[in-house]
């Protein structure tokens, strides 16, 4: 810039991990028979859910070997992210509380957060399509946890850094089979509109000490 120097530097990252699971197939035909087989035996619950099944929050007792896999991918990649204040890394042991979603057509999630927890994720086990043709919807859908000043004040400006574009606004991520989204629980998330013919399966769950 010219005569002048300038640093950049980000100050308060908001940390969201997308890890995709080796070998997810077959893990993803067992965990979608028992999710579609406790949809016929449980009414469901009724919490962000805009439509659509939601399973009450003990997938690990009825999921079996599938469940404990995926929850202990879960909690190693939790382990990763998290250090004391000093950066230094550290073994957590981990408490988790899972369900199941079971979108169809038209169903998505209103916005919330996850009291209670330091962090929260998602696994898909079918994207119900969105792979192939994101034109169906569903995004997982995070908010500028900043908040929506910048976007009132000025809304066709935005940051010239990575990221910056959305300030004040939100984030999408576009769900894909075999994949895990692990984000801070405090950070405000939704599901958009699931628009495809299949069962749009997915696996929330909540980390905490």
């Amino acid at each position: 810039m010219g005569r002048m120097k300038a640093e950049l530097r980000s100050y308060f990252a908001t940390p969201v991990a997308i890890a995709t699971l080796e070998d997810a197939e077959p893990l993803n035909a067992e965990l979608r028979r028992l999710i579609l087989q406790q949809e016929q035996k449980e009414a469901g619950v009724q919490h962000s859910n805009l439509g659509g099944w939601q399973s009450s929050a003990d997938f690990e007792a009825w999921g079996g070997p599938a469940a404990k896999r995926l929850l202990d991918a879960a909690r190693e990649l939790a382990t990763r992210l998290t250090s004391d204040r000093a950066g230094k890394a550290l073994r957590v042991a981990w408490k988790a509380n899972a369900w199941a979603n079971v979108n169809r057509k038209g169903h998505g999630n209103e916005f919330h957060t996850h009291p209670g927890c330091f962090w929260s994720g998602t696994y898909y086990v079918d994207d119900g399509g969105v792979g192939q043709d994101p034109a169906l919807g569903g995004e997982f859908e995070m908010q500028d946890p900043r908040g929506v000043a910048p976007a009132m004040y000025a809304p066709l400006l935005a940051f010239a850094v990575p990221g910056g574009q959305s300030v004040g606004a939100s984030e999408l991520i576009y769900p894909k089979a075999g994949q895990m989204v692990l984000f801070p629980s405090w950070l405000s998330h939704a599901v958009r509109p699931y628009l495809g013919e299949r069962a749009r399966i997915s696996i929330a769950f909540n980390l905490s000490l």
